[in-house]
């Protein structure tokens, strides 16, 4: 986010959408037009976010447009690379000796993952009992039910169960979760919502929001040294990441006490530990938006057709998780992980010769492992519940950990 309030609609210079996304975006900005005038005029900014991704068949998670790929509107690892899912496969392999033989997806998407793992496995005779996916939206199941026909072990999921041991997968889950913006004033610390600009009552606009001192003091208990920033200082709270990721504690620690086995959940996502996430440089926080493969700064900006995510601070997630009862085992970079846990052997199966094949797999690996690409800016985050990183995986990983960063 580059200011209080960002650029005018009008004036981004993006693709124009069709006519039947411009009706849905409009009815959508109707329901959060009607969501801020029935609580008074102003809704917290996690508010606008989640009805923004998340609103029945009108949200950008939620609605019928393409996400991933071409035509879509940005590119994950899976899409890149099946290499990645395969890599993932093998660490999975490595921790069932500890787990159920079962993996959990969080934000399957297309299901391309999914479907990377689940050959994998096939190709290499890990056993693997059951795949679940938790699901909220009807469309992406649908998608991922047609990419997944060939793999009777899916099961779909409603919501979280309250037991699970096994290996969790979540890849650019926890970006994508609504999040809280605040903002250092002259008067000290406050809270940023979403209301109706006066002039246009189809213009969306930032304001500061009258919440008790002791609302803000709890919410910027995940800054360090919230006190020394500047004033105008813009930036993001996660209080619904940190409140998922004890839920995925909880439904560990349960699984143990249930079937005796313990679980793994691997986070890989792009962000930074706090130290580095609440630079005073960085002034106007992490936010930012995808729409048709352009980013951009206006969270506003034709609701529902775009995506709003925000950098992971990964000491919050860290913290959660551990004060929640889980182990902290890794935390690296997403090229540390990649090449810790062997994703060049797998490039190593293709014939150098086979150019057609080798080289885009080759230019992939380059991409998810560059730090001018994705190698840097993603990290990976791995926490149990009575596991240890098995000794081999243990050693290739330690070369790589920055646990003492977070």
């Amino acid at each position: 986010m580059q200011k209080l309030n960002p650029t005018p609609n009008h004036r981004l210079a993006l693709p124009a959408p069709s006519i039947d996304a411009q009706s849905a975006s409009q009815q959508l900005l109707e329901l959060i037009a009607a969501e801020i005038t029935g609580h008074g005029g102003v809704i917290p900014f996690s508010r606008y976010m989640e009805m923004a991704l998340y609103s029945p068949r009108l949200g950008y998670y939620s609605g019928g447009s393409a996400k991933l790929g071409a035509a879509g509107d940005f590119t994950t690892a899976p899409e890149m690379s099946a290499l990645f899912g395969a890599t993932l496969a093998h660490v999975a392999h490595q921790l069932f000796s500890q787990t159920a033989t079962d993996v959990l997806e969080f934000g399957a998407g297309s299901g391309k993952l999914a479907f990377d793992i689940l050959s994998e496995c096939q190709r290499s005779n890990i056993p693997l009992k059951r795949y679940f996916i938790v699901e909220l939206s009807g469309e992406l199941r649908a998608r991922q039910e047609h990419c997944l026909k060939g793999f009777p072990q899916v099961v779909w999921l409603a919501e979280m169960p309250t037991a699970f041991s096994g290996v969790i997968i979540g890849n650019e889950v926890l970006d994508a979760m609504p999040v809280e913006l605040v903002m250092k004033s002259e008067r000290g610390w406050t809270r940023l919502g979403v209301a109706l600009d006066p002039t246009s009552a189809q213009t969306l606009k930032l304001v500061n929001m009258e919440d008790q001192d002791h609302e803000i003091v709890d919410l910027i208990a995940q800054i360090p040294e919230s006190e020394n920033l500047p004033t105008g200082y813009i930036s993001e709270i996660h209080p619904v990441e940190i409140a998922f990721m004890r839920s995925i504690a909880a439904m560990l620690l349960e699984g143990k006490k249930d079937s005796g086995q313990g679980g793994v959940a691997i986070w890989l996502d792009y962000g930074f530990p706090a130290h580095e996430y609440y630079l005073s440089q960085r002034d106007k926080g992490t936010l930012m938006c995808h729409y048709r493969h352009h980013a951009h700064p206006d969270p506003f900006y034709l609701p529902g057709l775009q995506d709003i995510t925000a950098h992971v601070d990964f000491t919050a997630i860290a913290i959660a998780g551990v004060s929640a009862g889980l182990d902290l085992l890794s935390y690296t970079s997403q090229a540390g992980f990649l090449l810790g846990c062997g994703i060049t052997d797998m490039l190593e199966r293709i014939p150098v010769e086979d150019s057609q094949q080798y080289l885009p797999a080759s230019n992939a690996i380059q991409k998810l492992t560059s730090p001018a690409e994705m190698g840097e800016l993603f990290k990976v985050l791995i926490l149990g519940a009575d596991v240890e990183l098995p000794e081999q995986l243990a050693q290739n990983l330690f070369r790589f950990d920055r646990s003492h960063k977070l």
